[in-house]
């Protein structure tokens, strides 16, 4: 495993990450077994990563925070070792679809995810994907900054959503100082963001790329007839765009897997780490041969010019991301 900066932040992370949301949520993922999730996240330890993100929504009707209790529980007496990324403003608690990016809500929020984590300190605090500025009270900027003097956030940071939304908004926030880190969908199969994500980047800003496996099509591991369960998020896909994906997905494979990339899962994470603004990409699964396989991108050599050169002029169209 190889290690960047985390922008402006002094922080250091692994180059692939892991993101909990599949730890948390029973009706998108299936039932959570927690002794394997919790061999999953010693053996993303064991393989070098240091950067896990989660959230509060990351959870059930019932219970908010499953995926951070599940996180916090994993990681143990080496919670010092790693940087732990989570989020506010959206709850199933709350009604999950309400974005509560309020002063009250944050302060509520931190004190509910450091006792579910188990720790003290939040490194980086999300907004999680906000849709509008009109969604954020003013006051939710006394609150953070109350919240750092404190020591229970370090950083601060934003989730991206919509770009027609939120884009001119997050590349604001960054040029006034608000926002030390940026998580932001980015993949072979959706740049949508990579001018704003660019931009950040080179304002000092710490990237942390999500959905780069695209929901699972760019491991390439369905087919053209593969059928998702009901509430799964590719149940929403027509049968064309479903076919539509798994042959762009095999176009790249045909690209890109070759020499010391294995496999279609590797080719996907190495070509996002392969933009030097990045600083981590998150894997996203809960299996620990599959999280293996996406670190092992890492180590692996870069993308020639000209390998990269003809990924892009593979990319026709920006497939929607979660």
């Amino acid at each position: 495993m190889k290690y960047r900066p985390l922008g402006r932040t002094g922080l250091t992370v692994s180059e692939v990450s892991l993101g909990t949301w599949a730890f948390g949520s029973p009706s998108i993922y299936g039932s959570v077994d927690q002794t394997e999730a919790h061999r999953a996240i010693r053996g993303a330890l064991d393989a070098g990563i240091t950067f896990f993100d989660t959230a509060p929504l990351y959870g059930t009707k019932e219970a908010d925070g499953i995926a951070e209790q599940v996180l916090g529980a994993g990681l143990g007496a080496d919670r010092d070792k790693v940087t732990i990324a989570t989020k506010f403003g959206r709850y199933h608690s709350r009604v999950h679809t309400n974005e509560l990016f309020d002063g009250d809500t944050l302060v509520w929020s931190v004190e509910q995810s450091l006792r579910r984590l188990g720790t003290d300190r939040i490194d980086v605090l999300f907004f999680h994907s906000p849709t509008h500025p009109d969604k954020i009270n003013d006051n939710v900027w006394a609150a953070m900054d109350r919240l750092k003097q404190s020591g229970k956030v370090r950083f601060a940071g934003t989730s991206t959503g919509f770009i027609e939304g939120t884009g001119e908004m997050t590349r604001r926030w960054a040029q006034e100082g608000r926002i030390d880190v940026a998580q932001i969908a980015y993949s072979l199969t959706y740049r949508e963001w990579e001018p704003v994500l660019n931009e950040l980047g080179r304002l000092g800003v710490g990237i942390v790329a999500r959905e780069s496996l695209a929901n699972g099509f760019l491991a390439g591991v369905f087919t053209k007839d593969t059928v998702f369960p009901p509430g799964s998020l590719n149940s929403r896909y027509s049968r064309e765009e479903i076919v539509e994906r798994v042959e762009t997905t095999d176009r790249y494979k045909a690209l890109l897997v070759r020499g010391e990339i294995k496999s279609m899962a590797q080719a996907a994470m190495r070509w996002v780490i392969d933009n030097p603004h990045v600083s981590t990409v998150l894997s996203g699964s809960r299996k620990l041969d599959e999280i293996l396989d996406c670190a092992a991108a890492s180590d692996a050599a870069g993308f020639t010019a000209e390998q990269l050169t003809a990924a892009r002029q593979l990319h026709t169209k920006d497939f929607s991301p979660a």
